[in-house]
């Protein structure tokens, strides 16, 4: 093994197809990204140097810090609801004494694998304010808060985020059941030695030991949320208005609909340092030396 890790020109070889992968999908782009962020270019003509305008029209504009807010939200909102159930669910499925854990397992996973689109469409007619399942239910149990929930600005941002919570909330539950299952079951069996309860144990125990997997978790919740795009673009096309406009659904209209593309790679480029910002913060929050069991 020594013999093969020493010799540099194997690990080179080893290395540089992914390296050359990883520099043409993702490395080029972004330093394009960067680069075209300081022109006046509509994609087609000839672009002109403009220095730093985009970025200061961008901290200028109103629509930027308004989706700036709702990224934020978003962000927050997928991350509690995702990794809160999550955990429970990992918990419980862990037990050996529950029944039916297969169903649970592939239940909560389905969605994952489902196309965006599809998840869409579903959660468009269950949030429609005339003929809505959810409105439905209110009926039936005898409460009178019929919502229009796409169509209302308060609650827009808040009804998108569900949808996106519900669909990836089992990736996030099979990554900690995952980890559940890696720690070592003589720890649980000693706490309940000592009289901890299951609650007492997994909060003592099995929370503190998941602390990677949660760190990982967290940077995918809150990165993911911070990109969001899709469910605006197909449920709201960032309406009412612009209450549920995010930095990508920004972007997206700047380059795309308006043929602003300088200006659409300014708002790229302050959405990737911010999702560098944000991955570094979890980091140093949840730093820790990696324990081996």
């Amino acid at each position: 093994m020594r013999k093969y890790l020493g010799n540099k020109t194997a690990i080179l070889l080893f290395i540089l197809p992914a390296l050359l992968l990883y520099t043409v999908v993702v490395f080029y782009p972004v330093v394009q990204v960067f680069y075209r962020s300081f022109f006046d270019w509509d994609g087609l003509s000839e672009a002109s140097f403009i220095y730093f305008d985009n970025y200061i029209r961008l901290f200028h504009d109103h629509i930027f810090y308004t989706s700036l807010y709702n990224s934020a939200v978003f962000a927050v909102i997928i991350a509690i609801v995702q990794i809160t159930i999550g955990t429970m669910l990992a918990f419980a499925v862990a037990e050996v004494a529950m029944r039916g854990r297969k169903f649970v397992r592939i239940t909560v996973f389905i969605p994952v694998v489902l196309s965006i689109t599809v998840v869409c469409q579903l959660w468009l007619a269950m949030y429609n304010g005339e003929y809505g399942l959810i409105n439905k239910l209110f009926e039936m149990l005898g409460l009178h808060y019929r919502q229009d929930w796409l169509s209302n600005k308060n609650t827009a941002i808040f009804a998108l985020a569900a949808v996106n919570a519900w669909q990836y909330m089992g990736y996030h539950f099979a990554l900690l059941l995952a980890g559940v299952k890696s720690i070592p079951e003589s720890y649980m069996e000693a706490a309940r030695i000592d009289g901890a309860s299951k609650m007492k144990a997994h909060l003592s125990i099995t929370m503190p030991l998941l602390g990677e997997t949660y760190k990982f978790c967290l940077i995918l919740a809150f990165t993911g949320g911070l990109n969001a795009f899709a469910n605006m673009y197909i449920m709201t096309s960032g309406g009412p208005g612009t209450t549920t406009y995010t930095l990508t659904y920004m972007m997206f209209r700047s380059a795309f609909r308006v043929g602003e593309f300088g200006y659409g790679s300014a708002s790229a480029a302050f959405l990737v340092i911010e999702c560098l910002v944000v991955t570094l913060i979890i980091n140093k929050l949840i730093a820790r030396d990696p324990i081996v069991y």
